[in-house]
């Protein structure tokens, strides 16, 4: 009940407007000062501090800088040029390109938002240009930003494996095969509606073309491969793979492609510092609200209750996936692994879940949950730039997220679509 009459008022803080962040910290504090009494304030900065401390998250701002810079050293033009060389002789091309450079993107950024804000504004445009109806261009664009939080390096997936204490470099790996089939998933689906409204091809297929975009290309595909090859065969964490990347990053736009300026390196240390002042603020506050939580045994409370109705494992995924589809319309990927992971992982262990699996499973549902209104974060950002109606592009995103919902599907139930290269090179 406790739990409940928390995240009740949690969501009405929210709804009201106050940030996340602060609402979170706010509810804690009396919470604690309810039961504790005035004497435990003391202990709310150091709970904080602790909090936002731990060695991994350090990857978080890392990867966002990473990402930020290899955008503004003119990553994202080279990736849908190459992209175009591949993929562009296909009807509706444009679109397959969309998808095909947000799968590379997401190597890179590790964002959602990241991913649609610097590729749609080059993207959505150009599709709208060649015909394309301004609500498929933010769908095609808002749906393949997703993929960055299923495919490595990804931020949630950095949080959950934090929240969950879990493994940070497994949790990369079993995203990469159900990161690749929502891929081919959703240019499939665009391949559909390119069908439907008759759109064109974007030019003939030729070697020559493919060779000499991937030969300028080259570098943006060698960054993954080095930090993803480092941290997947234990040579680095994920923590040192983001330093290497921000590194790389910099050797790559002030000595290999030479358009990184001060001045984009600026905005882009704005940004990463912007985004990551977020997540580590709404990191803080949630371990108030953790440390309570333990504090009354909450989360072993949640475990047994559920436990008297099924321990069956299939069950309980079933449950735990309308939870975190109803939480991500409503709450950030971050704030909704940082508040509820903690409460439901003993439940998890007691239906036997594998906890990378159900990692997986939640990134997933909140990578859904970003193209879902009334938050969908990165759906909002689609639709500003293609200056269409949230409502007109969620009448056709639905057909994308019926790709995405089929991918969750696989993964909860066949676990080894996202644990098979777990098991055969970790366990």
């Amino acid at each position: 009940m406790e739990i409940l009459l928390l995240f009740a008022c949690v969501l009405a803080l929210v709804v009201i407007n106050v940030p996340i962040a602060v609402a979170l910290g706010i509810v804690a504090v009396i919470a604690i000062v309810s039961v504790q009494g005035l004497a435990s304030l003391p202990n709310v900065p150091i709970v904080m501090f602790n909090g936002a401390t731990n060695f991994p998250l350090l990857a978080i701002p890392l990867f966002i800088l990473a990402g930020a810079i290899m955008n503004a050293s003119g990553i994202s033009t080279r990736l849908i040029a190459f992209a175009s060389a591949i993929l562009g002789f296909v009807r509706g091309g444009l679109a397959m390109v969309s998808i095909g450079a947000s799968m590379f993107f997401a190597e890179i950024s590790g964002s959602a938002v990241a991913d649609v804000a610097a590729l749609g504004s080059i993207l959505i445009p150009a599709m709208k240009k060649k015909g394309y109806p301004k609500a498929v261009a933010a769908a095609v664009m808002s749906s393949a930003a997703t993929l960055a939080v299923i495919i490595p390096p990804s931020i949630p997936m950095i949080l959950y494996a934090v929240m969950a204490d879990v493994s940070v470099v497994q949790m990369f790996v079993a995203g990469i095969v159900p990161g690749i089939i929502g891929g081919f998933g959703l240019m499939g689906m665009a391949y559909y509606f390119a069908r439907r409204y008759n759109l064109p091809r974007e030019e003939a297929f030729r070697w020559s073309r493919v060779a000499k975009t991937f030969k300028e290309a080259f570098w943006a595909f060698f960054l993954p491969v080095i930090i993803l090859g480092g941290i997947f065969g234990g040579v680095v964490t994920a923590t040192e793979g983001a330093a290497l990347a921000v590194i790389a990053a910099l050797f790559i736009g002030l000595a290999v492609y030479r358009e990184l300026d001060l001045t984009h390196l600026k905005q882009a240390m704005i940004e990463g510092g912007s985004q990551t002042a977020v997540v580590m603020l709404l990191v803080a506050t949630s371990s108030l609200l953790g440390a309570y939580l333990t504090e009354i045994q909450a989360p072993q409370q949640l475990a047994r209750a559920v436990a008297e109705i099924t321990t069956n494992k299939w069950f309980v995924l079933a449950m735990l996936n309308v939870l975190f589809l109803v939480l991500g319309c409503f709450l950030h990927s971050a704030a909704a692994i940082i508040l509820v992971v903690p409460v439901v992982m003993p439940l998890v262990k007691l239906a036997g879940i594998d906890p990378v699996h159900f990692g997986l499973i939640v990134t997933i549902n909140l990578g859904i949950g970003q193209q879902t209104p009334p938050v969908a974060s990165v759906l909002m950002v689609a639709c500003s730039i293609a200056k269409a109606s949230v409502w007109e592009v969620s009448k056709v995103n639905i057909y994308f997220i019926g790709v995405l919902f089929a991918v969750l599907m696989m993964v909860t139930y066949i676990p080894v679509t996202g644990l098979g290269l777990v098991e055969f090179f970790y366990r």
